[in-house]
Formats: structure tokens, C-alpha cells, sequence
């Protein structure tokens, strides 16, 4: 097994203290979200850590398929909202995005929202996303506790999903504070259903999820990850060239209905909507209610997230 680290950031202590880890075992490579303490929530160590293991799965010839998962009990809760909410301001925490294509520019004024410099940070997020889609092997995503808002950015581009009977997945930012930045609900959803859940941020459970063709497969908690192994070995009786050749077959069949161009719409929109007048209220008031309340209150109506139990 082997890790990858990034400066300033961490994992769990229990579990190896990288923020991701990637093991190779049986024809297959293991990328594992581990910041359990965290619920895995995604940094930019966690998500460089993701598209570096699926660099090293594409290379290894000892790699067949790939399997995506979180530990503790969940994939990940989506975006780590504690480690900051300035993106593209010049208050933001984002070291190394400058004006534009590096262009000298005015010093910003407090505050200030840069769009672009937002669009290249939360970019470069979706093109280390897109890894997975990319991915020559097969990727299966597993998905169990909660996968939220950017954790479906992320799940969404893998080509099989499997689901434990007691998860949930949902883009709860389109309440507030965001918009899908890979635009892969719509594609794989259609469009009532996209238009259902993205218009609500309704949570949807593992039954739901599989009846609505989001997902594969779904299985009790204690059996998900077997399961995922045993159809990604599977896949060792088909030959490489032919996995690759209909994977990018599909692939293309939908960036030709124009996936590219809604990923670089969502993008640009999901900093709009983390800029606007009611975004900024929002965030803060983290500070005078507490995060948890904060969400508590925006789920309420529909009773899920911050409302559940977990």
C-alpha cells in the first residue's frame, strides 16, 4: 500500500495519515478518501490525492479496474466548508491563482470577487475530477453514508456506481452556496429527474437512487465492498483495448451533447452563486449560529442532512 501526501494537510492518524490512500491487490487498484475524522470531506490534498492514484492505476499494467471509496462509514460529505469560503476573493486562501492567465491587474480591494480566478481555483478541481471519467480502466464508485454536493462532483464521473442499502446521495448546495460543477447528474439522470433533485437538493436514498437508474447496484453496508471487488475483477476477462475503446465510445457519445460546455457553465455559476448577496449572509453566519445550525436550518424543510440523526 502507498499513500499520497500533500503539505499542511492530513488524514487519520488510525488509518496511515495520508488523506488518500492507493493499494494495489488483485488486479485491481484501491483509492481510498481517508480523513474519517472529517467524513472524508474533499481539500485540495484529498483531491489531488484522487487524481494521482488514478494516474497510477492508468499506468500500472498489474491494473485492470479501479475501485473508488471513502473510509469510516462514508464516501465523503462533499467540500471541507471549514477550511474557508473565499474562493476567488482577495481574501480567499487559494496561494498560487493570480489574475487572470497571469496578466497584471489592479491590487485587489477587500473582499473582492475575481470570477475568473474563481473559475480556474474550482477548474482545476473538475479536471482532477474528470480523471475518473478519463480513466482508460473501469472505475466503480462505491458510495455509503453520505455523498453531498461535491462528493457527487467527484462519485458521478465514475462509469458504475454501487450503493449500500442505508446511504444517501444529494447536492444539498443547490439550496444555497453552489452549483454541479461536472453537470454529470444531468447527463446521467435526464431531465425531470436532474430538474427533482437539483431544484430541491432532496437527499435520495439508496432505493430511490437504484430506481432511478443513478446507480448500478446497491447492497447491504457489510457486503458493498466485495461485491464492487468481485465486478471489477471481473473485468480481467475482457480485454484492455476493448474496455478502453467502449468506454471512451460512451464517453463521447455524451460530451458530444455538450458535457464540456455545462461543466465550464456550472463552474462559472457555482461562483456566482457563492458571491451573491444571500451567499454571503449565509457563510457568515457560521459564525454567530455555528455551522451545524446554519445547515440545520437550511435542511429543515425537507428534513434530511442536517436534519438526520447521522
Amino acid at each position: 500500500m502507498s499513500d499520497f501526501e500533500t503539505d499542511g494537510h492530513t488524514g487519520s492518524p488510525e488509518t496511515g495519515g495520508a488523506p488518500v490512500l492507493y493499494e494495489e491487490r488483485d488486479d485491481l487498484a484501491i483509492i481510498t478518501l481517508n480523513r474519517p475524522d472529517k467524513k472524508n470531506a474533499l481539500t485540495d490534498a484529498v483531491i489531488e490525492g484522487i487524481a494521482d492514484g488514478i494516474d497510477a492505476a492508468t499506468k500500472s499494467p498489474d491494473v485492470v479496474a479501479v475501485v473508488l471509496r471513502g473510509s469510516g462509514g462514508t464516501l465523503t460529505a462533499g467540500y471541507d466548508l471549514t477550511a474557508g469560503t473565499g474562493v476567488g476573493t482577495s481574501s480567499g486562501d487559494e496561494e498560487g491563482w493570480s489574475t487572470p492567465y497571469g496578466a497584471k491587474g489592479p491590487e485587489p480591494r477587500q473582499g473582492a470577487w475575481d470570477p475568473v480566478r474563481d473559475y480556474q481555483f474550482m477548474n482545476n478541481n473538475v479536471r482532477r475530477f474528470m480523471k475518473v471519467w478519463e480513466c482508460p480502466k473501469p472505475v466503480i464508485g462505491e458510495i455509503r453514508g453520505w455523498a453531498i454536493g461535491g462528493a457527487t462532483d467527484l462519485i458521478l464521473c465514475a462509469d458504475l456506481l454501487y450503493m449500500a442499502s442505508d446511504a444517501h446521495i444529494g447536492y444539498a448546495p443547490s439550496r444555497i452556496f453552489g452549483t454541479p460543477t461536472t453537470m454529470l447528474w444531468v447527463y446521467r439522470l435526464g431531465l425531470e429527474h436532474a430538474k427533482q433533485f437539483l431544484l430541491t437538493g432532496r437527499a435520495i436514498d439508496a432505493e430511490t437512487a437504484h430506481r432511478i437508474g443513478l446507480v448500478s447496484q446497491v447492497y447491504g453496508p457489510d457486503e458493498l465492498s466485495a461485491e464492487a471487488e468481485a465486478e471489477a475483477r471481473r473485468f480481467r476477462h475482457i480485454p484492455a483495448n476493448q474496455l478502453a475503446l467502449n468506454k471512451l465510445l460512451v464517453n463521447q457519445a455524451y460530451e458530444n451533447m455538450g458535457l464540456r460546455t455545462s461543466q465550464m457553465l456550472g463552474t462559472f455559476f457555482d461562483g456566482v452563486t457563492r458571491h451573491t448577496e444571500e451567499a454571503y449572509r449565509w457563510a457568515e453566519s457560521f459564525d454567530d449560529k455555528g455551522f451545524r445550525e446554519v445547515i440545520r436550518e437550511r435542511d429543515a424543510p425537507w428534513k434530511d442532512y442536517g436534519e438526520s440523526p447521522q
